[in-house]
């Protein structure tokens, strides 16, 4: 497809700015008239929690997002479209991933970033290892049958 954009997809130990994100994504563009963000961050589980370990298989885990992303490309008339996910110990309250979906119109950001968030909870390749506030390690998180539901509407034909 003529013109399609590039999604931009890094997975990092370092933090990420939210606000610098948009503004890299939207500078000069006045083609852009909506933007959604979602940004995950650690919970503290009722104080339970001193970190989630989030581990990954490099390249593998980059490649399917950038599936996950193209697929958003192509089903929507985005303008640009950012994807970032950590790894590492990530303590509470700090960012874990966020999904920057640009467009003309709102309807397609809102559903691009939903369909994005969905995918990345239920497909990427990521692990997440509990560390709990009394010193102890907790198992590693089990995946959620709702995360697998809210990724399963999208493959339902669109009305």
């Amino acid at each position: 497809m003529a013109g399609a954009i590039v999604p931009a997809i890094r997975i990092q130990h370092e933090d990420f700015d939210v606000a610098a994100e948009i503004a890299g994504l939207t500078k000069g563009r006045a083609d852009i008239g909506a933007v959604v963000t979602f940004s995950g961050l650690c919970r503290d589980e009722q104080g339970a929690l001193s970190a989630l370990e989030l581990e990954h298989y490099p390249g593998m885990a980059e490649a399917e997002i950038g599936r996950i992303a193209a697929e958003a490309v192509a089903r929507w008339p985005l303008q640009g479209l950012t994807v970032i996910h950590r790894h590492g110990k990530i303590a509470p309250g700090e960012n874990i991933v966020l999904v920057v979906a640009a467009s003309a119109h709102r309807q397609a950001a809102f559903e691009a970033a939903n369909f994005l968030m969905d995918y990345l909870k239920s497909r990427a390749p990521f692990w997440k290892k509990e560390h709990r506030a009394d010193g102890t390690q907790g198992g590693w998180v089990e995946a959620k049958e709702a995360d697998d539901h809210a990724a399963d509407r999208w493959t339902k034909p669109r009305e």
